[in-house]
């Protein structure tokens, strides 16, 4: 079985939530996509744990995991995320994590890159995560980046580096005057970074191949949502990846493989961080009041996440560019202490009723929410665990969402914890 679970907005949906509940049923966990500025918060048994580049499938033993040739690696990061978990009790090797040969690495004069720039747009950012992303993915495709594999050939290395800054300081310093970064600097990083790595570098293409065959299930972990897809997303206000299930097998390193399925998560209102247009957010003391019920602020970042209504359209519209087969509803349970339950079931657009998602930035930066109100549940729901438990108004929220964005929803979560969570039929 090969399953890939996404996002359908904008990110902070819950993935890493829903990865950690289904993956005890899969051998393989797979981040096929994106970087550290990921942020999937796990809660278990051990306590809470933020995952920025490690698959959420590192918190149970027997599960290998892998990085893949989609991934940007922040060697730094990892370094990092690997150390603390270990101080919690969870230890990694290189059976349980794999990286692939493949992967480009983030070094750290694209993080410089990232800030310098986000800092001379000022008013005009993206809303960056400052983490060297797009710059990175831009070398990449330049065919100017570092990769895993590269650290394997140390003979070479500091020459790739060279040439590399070479290049890359005619903009850092040339472009934005900044002093220039030498190669001493990245080759003392690299080894104390990255030459602990060496060991868990492998050909993942293989790996997968060999897991496939061999019957093994898979489950393909993405970053972000739909709408912060590089192609198909609020384009410029994106990742610099592609964040939809069909690219899973090609960031995991095996194309040649098909998807079985593909889950979906969303959450039970909208919530986003970083620019770019957002038809349905919530101002003042209603957004303060959502935000605090739902703890919305970025587990990568801490930004306070915007937050809104239910958006139908966008929601629809990420439905279908994932191709999902069923959904999990995340974070109903922050829903009790509302009366009235908003819905956006369409835009209004220069006068104009609109239902379908507006390619055009312009267009959705216009966009008004036009609302359908729900009555509220009003009453704690973290307890429930069958369907039959949710009261009725809580159970006709789900089904007009499901019936609204024409999937259905199999798995509810209605609390932060493990075991806090309902399996629809």
């Amino acid at each position: 079985m090969l399953t890939s679970i996404v996002g359908i907005n904008w990110g902070d949906e819950g993935k890493g939530r829903m990865v950690d509940l289904l993956s005890a049923d899969y051998d393989v966990v797979v981040r096929y996509q994106g970087g550290n500025n990921a942020g999937h918060t796990v809660v278990n048994e051990r306590g809470k744990f933020v995952m920025n580049l490690l698959p959420s499938g590192v918190l149970r033993p027997e599960t290998a995991n892998i990085l893949g040739p989609g991934i940007v690696i922040d060697l730094e990061h990892l370094w990092n995320e690997v150390h603390s978990l270990e101080e919690a009790g969870i230890g990694i090797s290189p059976e349980h994590l794999i990286l692939s040969d493949r992967a480009t690495v983030c070094l750290p004069f694209h993080k410089l890159l990232d800030c310098l720039e986000e800092d001379r747009l000022g008013d005009r950012k993206f809303g960056s995560t400052r983490r060297g992303i797009s710059p990175v993915y831009a070398d990449k495709y330049m065919k100017k980046a570092l990769r895993m594999g590269d650290l394997l050939h140390g003979e070479s290395l500091r020459r790739k580096v060279e040439a590399l800054l070479e290049w890359k300081n005619l903009v850092i310093s040339g472009g934005y005057g900044h002093a220039p970064v030498s190669a001493d600097e990245v080759m003392d990083w690299l080894e104390r970074f990255g030459n602990p790595f060496v060991p868990y570098i492998r050909d993942t293409t293989l790996y997968l191949d060999e897991a496939v065959r061999a019957g093994k299930n898979v489950l393909f972990e993405a970053q972000l949502g739909a709408l912060r897809d590089i192609d198909f997303g609020i384009y410029p206000y994106t990742s610099a990846s592609t964040t939809l299930a069909a690219y899973a097998p090609i960031g995991a390193g095996i194309p040649f493989a098909r998807l079985d399925n593909c889950i979906g998560i969303m959450k039970a209102y909208s919530s986003c961080v970083g620019e770019g247009p957002f038809p349905c957010e919530f101002f003042g003391t209603k957004g303060a009041a959502l935000r605090e019920a739902g703890a919305e602020y970025g587990a990568a970042t801490g930004r306070p996440r915007r937050v809104g209504g239910f958006d139908v359209v966008a929601s629809r519209y990420g439905v279908k560019m994932q191709g999902c087969d069923a959904l999990a509803l995340t974070k109903l349970d922050v829903l009790s202490y509302m009366e009235q339950l908003p819905v956006c079931v369409a835009y209004e657009i220069d006068g104009r009723r609109v239902e379908s998602f507006p390619a055009s930035i312009d267009e959705l930066g216009r966009a008004k929410p036009v609302y359908e109100t729900l009555p509220g549940f009003c009453c704690e729901i973290g307890g429930c665990r069958r369907e039959e438990d949710l009261p009725p108004r809580a159970r006709e929220y789900i089904r007009f969402l499901e019936q609204a964005v024409n999937c259905p929803i199999r798995y509810v979560s209605v609390g932060a914890e493990r075991d806090a969570y309902l399996r629809l039929a």
